[in-house]
């Protein structure tokens, strides 16, 4: 197979579910009397018309990175961790409850120490799901759900019953955090027109670096997607199949953590109490289902996922379209990155590499026919 034109594809196929997703989109306003040339013109304003919205569209997109790559490595390993939201509610809580723990402790060490904190409680929130699978066969899929909630009930427990009264506002929320455990940096804010944006973007484009060479270039990688391919090849190969499981999950739940730790000491800076699973676990498995997992796909496909988050708010004032219907264009690509097999099927007839990929692509047509022919003998 012609690596270039393969290559021309994977690029192509994400690029035409966000298209069609848009498309669909229009159509839906039009069908409810909306102009969608004036929606999508409000929301390109709300999101990317000045400084600030600027900033907050990639304050928006800095969690779903983290996310996202946790939802990737995950999925490399061939499991899907659905369990991102309570992962990142766990890094959040106990990153903001760390930092105020110890509000007198120099920066250089509180704010290292809060985020490591946050990192190591999402990773134990999905080491469970991982030692669960790899020992005893459970569906990650089932106790990463379960996960979500017991995470969301005990978070809320632990800011009303366990977290000193010194250290809450209310029953509902916690001090905020001093300036020693904050990521805000006046800089990054001021070059944002004072908007939410912190050194957690930093961390997220840190992060897809880390997480490409891991995933690449390192032997740990190589034995997660090659666990991922085939676990029985790899358990023969060599590779401890177990070890490999939890090592995977604990990787998804340290970056989903992180995800949390940025809201946390970042974007709220402190913490509340949390009425429904955070929204950035699984808007953070369709950017990575959208970038295909890659870095620079999930880099991108974040940038577009908060293009539409804060960009739906800007059509509600700017348009009078309701803020479901930006919803509902998120979920149509969604929906077109999972019927990606059609998609790519299609760009395969229309650009094929090879004589055999064009006899399969006929072989699949003419199956229809046959089966229909035969029908009528019948």
């Amino acid at each position: 197979m012609n690596n270039k034109t393969e290559q021309i594809r994977n690029i192509l196929a994400p690029i035409l579910s966000v298209v069609m997703g848009l498309v669909l989109g229009a159509i839906i306003m039009i069908g409810f009397g909306y102009n969608p040339i004036t929606g999508y013109t409000s929301m390109l304003q709300a999101s990317l018309g000045n400084q600030r919205s600027i900033g907050e569209t990639l304050r928006q997109a800095t969690p779903l990175i983290f996310t996202a790559l946790g939802f990737s490595v995950a999925n490399s390993a061939g499991f899907f961790n659905i369990g991102l939201s309570g992962q990142a509610l766990s890094g959040w809580l106990a990153s903001v409850w760390f930092a105020l723990s110890f509000p007198d402790l120099p920066k250089v060490i509180l704010l290292p120490a809060a985020i490591i904190v946050g990192a190591l409680a999402g990773a134990t929130a999905a080491a469970i799901p991982g030692m669960l699978r790899a020992y005893f066969g459970t569906s990650e899929v089932i106790v990463t759900i379960m996960m979500n909630y017991i995470l969301l009930y005990s978070s809320t427990y632990f800011l009303q019953n366990v977290i000193p009264d010194t250290l809450r506002t209310s029953l509902d929320s916690s001090k905020p955090v001093s300036a020693s455990a904050s990521l805000r940096l006046p800089w990054l804010t001021q070059m944002f027109g004072g908007s939410r944006v912190n050194g957690g973007l930093i961390l997220a484009l840190v992060a897809l670096v880390v997480v490409w060479f891991l995933m690449k270039k390192t032997t740990l990688g190589y034995e997660i997607r090659s666990v991922g391919l085939n676990p029985f090849a790899s358990e023969y190969a060599g590779m401890s199949s177990r070890r490999t499981i939890v090592m995977s999950m604990v990787i998804s739940g340290t970056l989903a953590g992180l995800g949390g730790v940025v809201e946390g000491l970042g974007t709220y800076q402190n913490f509340f109490v949390q009425t429904a699973s955070l929204s950035i676990g699984f808007d953070g498995m369709a950017v990575s289902l959208l970038g295909s997992g890659s870095s620079i796909g999930i880099l991108l496909s974040a940038l577009l996922f908060s293009i539409l988050k804060i960009g739906g708010l800007g059509m509600q004032t700017g348009a009078n379209i309701p803020f479901e219907i930006v919803n509902v264009s998120i979920a149509l690509i969604i929906f077109f990155v999972g019927i990606n097999y059609v998609i790519r099927l299609a760009l395969a007839k229309m650009m094929p590499d090879s004589k055999q990929e064009v006899e399969i692509v006929q072989t699949i047509e003419a199956k229809p026919n046959e089966q229909s022919q035969e029908g009528g003998e019948i």
